[in-house]
């Protein structure tokens, strides 16, 4: 595998367009570096909503000087904890974007308020030059700007007047500078949620008419672009939906609150987005585990679809997003049959094209392994892998590529290279069920294969059969040089499933739920792990089937309830 720029072009026009999006950030940030003496923002006209779940008790480690953020537990003790700088990347992000103010509102006494008037206070009193650099990355200034207006309340709950004229510049200062970087945001969600932001601030702070409009624009066309018709993110990833729905549909109500004129493209995109989120979720609740998609805020999500109005079972495919949804006799399956994202958006894609996941009631049964929790675990590059999906693997090669060097990784955020350049979908009603057909060829170049999946779903649920297909391409098929079996089929089971290898196949159950596993090949349980739970990577089991394609290029296989 190569990364060198004239044997990759896609990763070289990568680095060219990353490069030039930190030079035109350049400007910005410098200006920043000196403190901005702005005007006072004057007393705020609105407050936007803070929909994501808050737990009061939280609020007691900040007092203990031993917090735990973004999965990590990091002690500051007596210091402030902004002036930490060896803590985790990500829990320092999460520090910095002040989300965590949630949980003094929540809290709402007056120990809580005056707690967290101390810790703005704090922040605000670091100049520029002594805050890590990450504080100002647009997506943790975007998330600290929203955060700071929806909690402005319990900041300014005991604040005097020198202290609330002090919060209120600062507020203008965060709005001016970020107004200045996002034109070099990255692509994708930073640069989205840091027009969310800045649009919420338009509405929240004393402005004129023409900065709200103007704030407006730039929102609508970010949206336009980013969320598909289907409702769905160009970075494929399930969990940006609730994300940015979390943001979105307050900021809809800050439009009516103010009187002002909402952009067309954010109704529509709430509108799209709202059954999109339905269409991912398990029968548990759950999200599906497909291109960064970890453990779910299932709270959120409840209050998220409480705002959705449409009627009737969710929709049975997202085509421009590349996701298929069959659901029959509370059984639900859904598939990854999509080309993966642009590489400047897919920081977070796996390599996962052609898995599925299943669910029987609400239990899930097969999954994939899923994003980590915390995002410097070592897990979290090898979920992205294909042979941590329920699919096909040839030769232990992921289907989509990723770039090996570690310099490049710390550049671009481990991009995903796409290897499949065409995924044919079919699906039809067979009378008996749903038949669902997908191909993809990811394994051309390096094996010469073209892999194709198809599944059908009974109509009562009770059945799931698929067979998996090898086809030569130009009749280029050949092993690598190992002499290990080439091929592997897997089926990643929930924790919760337990498995037992039996001689009428391999007996899944879990709670009242029992399926049974049958194929044409030996199938046997293997060491599996999920990485998307809330206490860490769990041990689970995978089915796995080993087979070499140059002598069988076809699997059938079944579930049965």
């Amino acid at each position: 595998m190569t990364t060198g720029f004239v044997d990759e072009p896609r990763l070289a026009g990568l680095m060219v367009r990353e490069t030039l999006r930190r030079l035109r950030g350049v400007a910005p940030a410098m200006v920043a570096l000196s403190p901005l003496a702005g005007r006072r923002a004057g007393s705020l006209a609105a407050v936007p909503a803070d929909l994501r779940r808050a737990e009061p008790g939280l609020v007691e480690s900040f007092y203990s000087g031993h917090v735990r953020l973004a999965g990590h537990d990091v002690e500051f003790g007596s210091r402030s904890p902004f002036a930490l700088r060896q803590a985790p990347r990500s829990w320092m992000a999460e520090l910095h974007g002040f989300g965590w103010l949630r949980h003094f509102t929540e809290a709402g006494d007056a120990l809580a308020a005056e707690q967290a008037r101390v810790l703005v206070g704090d922040w605000l009193g670091f100049e520029r030059r002594a805050l890590p650099r990450l504080a100002f990355d647009h997506e943790v200034s975007a998330r600290r700007l929203v955060s700071l207006l929806s909690h402005s309340p319990i900041v300014l709950a005991q604040a005097d007047e020198m202290f609330a004229r002090r919060f209120e510049a600062g507020l203008a200062r965060q709005t001016r500078h970020l107004a200045r970087a996002a034109g070099s945001a990255p692509d994708g969600m930073p640069r989205l949620l840091a027009r969310i932001a800045l649009a919420t601030a338009a509405l929240c702070q004393p402005a004129r008419r023409c900065a709200v409009r103007g704030a407006a624009k730039l929102l609508a066309e970010e949206l336009d672009r980013q969320i598909h018709p289907d409702g769905g993110h160009v970075s494929r990833n399930p969990a940006a939906i609730p994300t940015l729905l979390a943001d979105l549909l307050p900021l809809r109500q800050l439009f009516a609150h103010r009187n002002q004129a909402m952009p067309r493209a954010l109704f529509s995109a709430i509108d799209r987005m709202l059954p999109a989120l339905r269409f991912f979720q398990h029968g548990d609740g759950a999200l599906a585990l497909f291109n960064g998609a970890g453990l779910a805020d299932r709270a959120l999500l409840h209050q998220l679809l409480r705002y959705d109005e449409t009627l009737g079972e969710p929709v049975s495919a997202l085509r421009q997003s590349g996701y298929q949804r069959l659901a029959a006799g509370g059984t639900v399956l859904l598939a990854d049959t999509g080309l993966p994202p642009a590489p400047a958006v897919a920081g977070e894609a796996h390599a996962g094209t052609l898995a599925f996941e299943f669910s029987s009631g609400r239990r899930r049964m097969v999954v994939n392994c899923g994003a980590t929790v915390r995002a410097e675990d070592a897990g979290r590059r090898l979920a992205r892998n294909t042979a941590a999906h329920s699919t096909l693997v040839l030769g232990d090669h992921s289907s989509s590529r990723f770039a090996k060097s570690p310099a490049l990784d710390r550049y671009l955020g481990v991009p995903l290279l796409p290897g499949p350049t065409r995924v044919p979908v079919s699906r039809e009603d067979t009378g008996e069920g749903q038949l669902l057909t997908a191909a993809h060829d990811g394994y051309r170049v390096p094996f010469g294969f073209v892999h194709e999946r198809e599944i059908h779903l009974s109509r009562d649920g009770r059945r799931i059969e698929g067979i998996d297909r090898l086809f030569q391409a130009n009749g280029r098929a050949h092993r690598p040089a190992s002499d290990e079996p080439l091929g592997m089929l897997r089926f990643h089971l929930h924790p919760d499933v337990t498995a037992d290898e039996t001689p009428s196949g391999i007996r899944l159950s879990h709670g009242e739920e029992v399926w049974w596993f049958r194929s044409e090949v030996a199938a046997r349980l293997e060491d599996s792990i999920l990485f998307a739970d809330r206490s860490g990577a769990r041990p689970t089991l995978q089915i796995g089937i080993v087979f070499d394609p140059m002598e069988r290029t076809e699997l059938a296989w079944c579930f049965e309830r």
